[in-house]
């Protein structure tokens, strides 16, 4: 009777843990769903790739919610302020790291210059931007965050999508696995943070070694940057931007006009906004508000409203314009004040 009374007993707390030991059920992967899988068929059907297996790469993947909350925009407006966005990129720790990475690079970066026309500093400015010279490239897997925005983000699903199979057909290029690639939560790579579309397109294999590779390559990084912006337009030796003064709030128009140069000096001057350039120039009127503060205006030339093509946005362009500036004239005054230090890195 103690015995069955005790194999009773067992049985019972059996039954009762039997719920917590069970294994979790799986959760659901990229293969599991049908938009995936039409998807992967549609690429074979297409480029040729081998569908069953990119379904097995995709079943190694699940949606991200982190990539969805980092994606979403905030539920509240935010107020623009150039006050705080500054000094994320205008500091002591990203101007002293672009003089070591100039100073580590100067071959690669007089070789980016002069064949694409781009001033050493932009390119160096736009690397410290992105991911401080290489130091934060991202965490995230670059198949699973466009797999997540492909397929679970509606409103740039079909970008999204374009992206993901850019980045697949760059896998095979390169011969990489794709489930091994790290980079952004939007699916951006390597030291400049390139989508894979823009790699593509745009990126070099800049150190001769037969390959693109923007993840470990700065050689490959500083040529794509250069090569991507003279791709988008740059003109060389011409100017990027330069602080203006006005007489009072500028008419709202002349801000409405955009970021892509479309107004003239003579016609600003007659509208109260004045500023150290060409007349005949054609400029876009940049408006960089702080709440509480007054507003800063600057004028923003053709190759300004490139740096815009890299990332949209009058801010992102003013640190890449203002932390070159700060790099070069750092330079200036820390190296020798010979002749050829002065030309190369000193403004007249």
């Amino acid at each position: 009777m103690k015995n069955l009374f005790a194999l009773s007993l067992a049985t019972c707390l059996l039954a009762a843990l039997a719920p917590l030991t069970q294994a979790a059920p799986p959760a659901a992967t990229f293969a599991d769903e049908p938009e995936a899988v039409a998807f992967a068929r549609d690429l074979e059907q297409r480029h040729g790739f081998n569908a069953d297996t990119l379904l097995s790469q995709f079943a190694q993947t699940s949606p991200n919610a982190k990539v969805l909350q980092l994606i979403k925009p905030p539920t509240s407006p935010v107020q623009r302020s150039w006050e705080r966005y500054r000094p994320r990129f205008l500091n002591d720790r990203r101007i002293d790291g672009g003089v070591r990475f100039w100073q580590e690079n100067e071959g690669q970066l007089i070789k980016a210059s002069a064949l694409y026309g781009v001033p050493p500093e932009i390119i160096v400015a736009i690397i410290g931007v992105e991911t401080e010279y290489g130091r934060n490239t991202g965490g995230f897997r670059v198949l699973e965050a466009l797999a997540t925005l492909a397929f679970k983000y509606p409103p740039r699903a079909e970008f999204f999508r374009t992206e993901l199979e850019q980045f697949l057909l760059l896998a095979r290029e390169n011969g990489f696995d794709p489930l091994a690639v790290k980079g952004s939560f939007a699916g951006a790579i390597g030291i400049p943070q390139f989508m894979p579309g823009s790699q593509r397109r745009y990126a070099v294999d800049f150190d001769g070694d037969e390959r693109v590779d923007l993840a470990h390559s700065v050689d490959d990084a500083i040529g794509s940057v250069g090569r991507f912006l003279e791709q988008h337009g740059w003109q060389a030796g011409q100017p990027i931007a330069v602080a203006a003064a006005t007489n009072g709030t500028p008419d709202p128009s002349l801000i409405e006009a955009g970021i892509r140069p479309s107004l003239k000096m003579a016609d600003l001057a007659a509208k109260g906004v004045f500023a150290k350039a060409d007349p005949q120039a054609t400029v876009a009127l940049i408006d960089l508000v702080s709440p509480g503060k007054e507003t800063e205006y600057w004028l923003g030339f053709d190759n300004f409203y490139v740096i815009t093509r890299y990332n949209r946005s009058s801010f992102y362009a003013m640190s890449v314009f203002q932390l070159g500036e700060e790099i070069r004239g750092r330079l200036c005054e820390q190296l020798p004040a010979t002749a050829a230090n002065r030309e190369r890195y000193c403004r007249a």
